[in-house]
């Protein structure tokens, strides 16, 4: 149950204002694919009186469904003294609830041959199964009563944080993590966009089951909350279940935020006895739903987001320099990151920054060329397209883009996003984004001395 990303989504629905019968939803719409070659899709959503909001899309051809809850608060909405709150509440639900215990979920799930997991962002926790379609209702069961009524015991708390402990230990062994970390605090430092998800040692040894109860009941409320379903089923049905099951008092707030200034750590470098270093460099970037999000994506793949890229070619191709070199994008609700990763042998640290700040310069310089912006649009609206074969991978867009956004995009709508981008709209997030002061980051046996004689 470790933290993780997920970004883009979907289908945009045309709600209506009017109120539909004994579900007590408020809105509601839907709409179907129609472009050529995009897969026909269903997408209708649903709010009951509860303010809870629910989100279905039919594929009458699956055998199987998804199912989650997604609950709009994470790791940047923690006051510091309780970092790392929400990942320990994420680790606690599926410990047993008022009417199950941790092994009869289990068994609950197993006995249907389903899966089910949660992880933790900064912006969102999600909560979700995956069951054959026959078990739909098990699945909505199960994760409304996780949700409404866990039990929260003391002992869990206790026997949990050790548990966390151990991931924390787990991730600051992993070298390539702990550069990740270092450079989101190095980009956003003294805000919570920039602290580690799973908090730390501190926060978690301190953290009382108090803590977790008082932060359960604030923020886990249906005003917050989106239950999303993908795969054989019928949404009336799936309304009418989630209102019965979702049974947490109505209401409750959605977080208040505070934009992080433009701050950014220029250099940090932390010396380990290592046979590599982990090298990278962030930059800050767009917000979720800015226009130029299309084309920084276009501008990652030209940079190094897949084995056409330009670091991928130069750096480990040409030159045989590293095994790991990359590029990728994280977007917030009001800002963003790129960063570039390469893992290298100390003595090979100098000529690997060069080569990046020499793809980086050029790119500054001239933009992408045609070929590049050719093949970048294309991996990106196919790839797009393939991740949308399975009812877990539309499940999470739903959830994702409803929770974040307030709508579900239309699949047809983001393709064209990126089949539009032109050379301009890259030259212009380039400046944006590139232009601007960097965050450098080295984990190895290497010095600050190293990186700027």
């Amino acid at each position: 149950m470790a933290a993780a990303i997920v970004v883009l989504g979907g289908v945009d629905p045309e709600p209506s204002a009017s109120q539909a019968g004994e579900h007590h939803v408020l809105a509601r719409g839907s709409r179907p694919g129609t472009g050529s070659g995009v897969p026909s899709m269903t997408v209708e959503i649903a709010t009951l009186g509860s303010g809870l909001q629910v989100v279905t899309e039919r594929m009458p051809e699956a055998r199987s469904v998804a199912v989650g809850a997604w609950v709009g608060v994470g790791a940047r909405d923690e006051p510091a003294e309780l970092a790392g709150v929400s990942h320990f509440l994420e680790h606690l639900l599926f410990k047993g609830t008022e009417e199950r215990s941790a092994r009869a979920i289990a068994n609950a799930v197993d006995r249907v041959g389903g899966d089910m997991n949660a992880y933790t962002t900064k912006e969102y926790t999600a909560y979700y199964t995956r069951l054959p379609a026959h078990a739909l209702d098990l699945g909505v069961e199960i994760l409304g009563d996780v949700l409404s009524a866990p039990a929260l015991r003391d002992e869990d708390v206790d026997s949990e944080r050790q548990v966390i402990l151990e991931e924390l230990s787990l991730d600051e062994d992993t070298h390539d993590d702990k550069a990740h970390t270092l450079v989101q605090e190095a980009l956003f430092p003294d805000h919570p966009l920039g602290w580690e998800t799973a908090g730390e040692r501190a926060t978690v040894a301190a953290i009382t089951p108090d803590d977790v109860r008082a932060f359960f009941g604030h923020w886990y409320r249906p005003a917050t909350t989106v239950v999303a379903v993908a795969g054989a089923l019928d949404h009336d049905e799936v309304v009418a279940e989630v209102e019965k099951r979702f049974t947490a008092p109505p209401g409750g707030e959605r977080p208040s935020r505070v934009r992080p200034d433009d701050t950014v750590q220029p250099l940090t470098v932390l010396r380990r006895s290592l046979e590599q270093t982990h090298l990278v460099l962030g930059y800050r970037a767009v917000a979720r739903d800015d226009p130029d999000r299309p084309a920084l994506e276009v501008l990652n793949h030209v940079l190094g987001g897949g084995m056409s890229s330009r670091l991928f070619d130069e750096i480990r191709e040409r030159r045989g320099l590293a095994y790991a070199v990359y590029s990728s994008v994280a977007a917030y609700g009001d800002a963003g990151s790129l960063i570039v990763y390469a893992a290298t042998a100390p003595a090979q640290v100098r000529e690997v920054l060069r080569l990046i700040d020499q793809e980086v310069d050029a790119l500054a310089a001239a933009g992408p060329t045609d070929e590049e912006l050719d093949v970048a649009k294309g991996y990106l609206a196919g790839s797009y397209l393939l991740g949308l074969e399975d009812p877990g991978s539309r499940m999470a867009r739903l959830g994702a883009q409803l929770t974040t956004l307030g709508l579900v995009r239309d699949v047809e709508e983001q393709v064209a996003d990126y089949r539009a981008v032109g050379r301009g709209e890259v030259r212009a997030v380039i400046e944006r984004v590139l232009g601007q002061p960097r965050a450098t980051v080295a984990v190895g046996p290497i010095t600050k001395k190293a990186l700027t004689a």
